[in-house]
């Protein structure tokens, strides 16, 4: 009996305890069966929907599990959001251990979502060190089921070129022998990896007087190939503060750093539970060619805007591609493709053909139909897979090439490419946005190339597809 009353009593402290930090419950879940990889789970009692998980440093040969795991959860929990420490397994050369631990994390975080309360769109990473490297490689090269929606990155290693970053990090994570392969270290260098509009945005925090991972070579090199993508990103470097203050409160700009990040998250919300889904896909005129932060001003940004929280956009836009899958650049070959597969989509803007109509692509016009077909049918199918019974595709004109730049011809848009695009559309009962038509009196929004338009040209053509969406 006396044993039965202790331990309600310890249970009942622990619920106090939990209460006064924010914290409903923690739970802990193995994702690999011997529980040498799990998440510790610490879920808030007025959830957000927001969640982190969180990835400890240590080299890449051991984890910090307080200062930079555990320490952080009652932070997090007083904003509202989830937080998971990952126990990650140790690569020794073999790299697909700790990023298949993380990417397990983040599924298992997303598939419990009802769950625990999380908006599966909301699903960050945070990385200290070599913890901030497995974060941004995930957010780099992973698939779009296992990316995040945003990352965290506190001194981040990126290079995993010895000579400008964490030697050990180096060797631990591609091997002695992979250190050798100059094309595996810029591989996982992540500062080439980053893409325009899929790589998820960022906060970079870091010590100027770091020795042990350069900032210059590392968080500043990521910050400054997000900034040149346009993507998303911000960087705050303290003047001193080392390498490795995690949550340290004897760190001296410890109490604005976490100003700076709490700040950071109330700017970046996830969409709406329940948003309709709508996926921009395209070529450089959907990714925003010419216009500076065009992830933010490009088409696809404006129509999220016009559209309201009550929608969720995505660009999938990749400059240069081409519908034909014989064509010098096929769209159906990029990641961004396979990204656009995987979202989802409730709406599917499809504006293809302008690089289509070059000549050394066009001579391949008789596959045009029959690609545009095998690029529906693919969506359909994951639309069905996913159970969207009323999925709605659009299918655009390509907007007037008002000049011949890069050998595009207005005529072979004119005459060949358009009618293809309404005679699949009228077979498949889609439905038409006539971009060609509606665009032809804003030739003055259009950069000095004719071709792509400026960002009232973005402007117009996101008024023109939401009137179309909404109708």
């Amino acid at each position: 009996m006396m044993r039965r009353i202790f331990a309600i009593a310890i249970a009942v402290g622990l619920s106090v305890a939990t209460t006064q930090a924010q914290t409903l419950r923690t739970l802990k879940v193995n994702l690999t069966e011997d529980g040498q990889a799990n998440i510790v789970g610490y879920l808030p009692e007025q959830p957000t929907g927001k969640a982190v998980v969180g990835c400890p440093g240590g080299g890449y040969s051991r984890l910090s599990m307080q200062n930079e795991g555990h320490d952080w959860a009652t932070y997090f929990n007083q904003q509202g959001i989830a937080y998971f420490v990952l126990t990650y397994r140790m690569p020794k050369g073999d790299r697909t251990i700790p990023i298949g631990d993380a990417e397990k994390a983040i599924s298992t975080v997303r598939d419990s979502a009802n769950v625990w309360h999380i908006n599966p769109d909301d699903v960050g990473i945070m990385g200290f060190s070599a913890g901030g490297h497995l974060a941004s490689t995930v957010s780099t090269h992973s698939e779009y089921a296992v990316r995040p929606n945003f990352s965290i990155l506190f001194y981040p290693v990126i290079s995993m070129n010895e000579k400008e970053t964490h030697k050990g990090s180096c060797v631990n994570f591609l091997g002695e022998e992979g250190q050798k392969d100059a094309k595996l270290v810029k591989e996982f260098s992540n500062q080439h990896a980053v893409r325009r509009h899929l790589t998820p945005p960022a906060i970079i925090l870091t010590a100027n007087d770091d020795r042990t991972v350069p900032p210059v070579t590392n968080g500043v090199a990521y910050y400054s190939a997000m900034r040149w993508q346009g993507n998303d990103c911000a960087l705050y470097i303290y003047p001193t503060g080392g390498h490795g203050f995690g949550f340290r409160s004897s760190f001296t700009y410890h109490d604005q750093m976490l100003n700076d990040l709490t700040t950071w998250l109330k700017n970046h919300q996830g969409p709406k539970p329940g948003a309709l889904r709508v996926a921009c896909i395209g070529n450089s005129i959907t990714d925003g060619f010419g216009i500076e932060m065009a992830t933010q001003i490009g088409y696809p940004a404006q129509l999220q805007k016009l559209l309201g929280n009550g929608y969720y956009v995505k660009n999938f836009g990749v400059t240069g591609r081409t519908l034909l899958n014989k064509g010098d650049l096929p769209y159906q070959k990029e990641k961004a493709w396979r990204d656009a597969l995987a979202f989802n989509a409730d709406i599917i803007i499809i504006k293809l053909g302008t690089n289509d109509s070059k000549p050394e692509n066009w001579q391949f016009n008789k596959g045009f139909k029959e690609d545009l077909q095998q690029m529906t049918d693919q969506l359909r199918a994951c639309g069905r897979q996913h159970g969207k019974t009323n999925q709605r595709i659009y299918l655009c004109t390509p907007i007037p090439a008002f000049k011949p730049t890069w050998n595009i011809n207005d005529s072979v848009i004119v005459n060949g490419i358009i009618p293809i695009i309404k005679q699949v559309a009228k077979q498949n009962k889609f439905n038409v946005i006539d971009l060609h038509t509606s665009y032809a009196g804003d030739g003055d929004k259009m950069l000095n190339d004719g071709i792509h338009p400026d960002h009232k040209g973005a402007r117009r053509m996101a008024e023109i597809i939401a009137e179309a969406i909404k109708d």
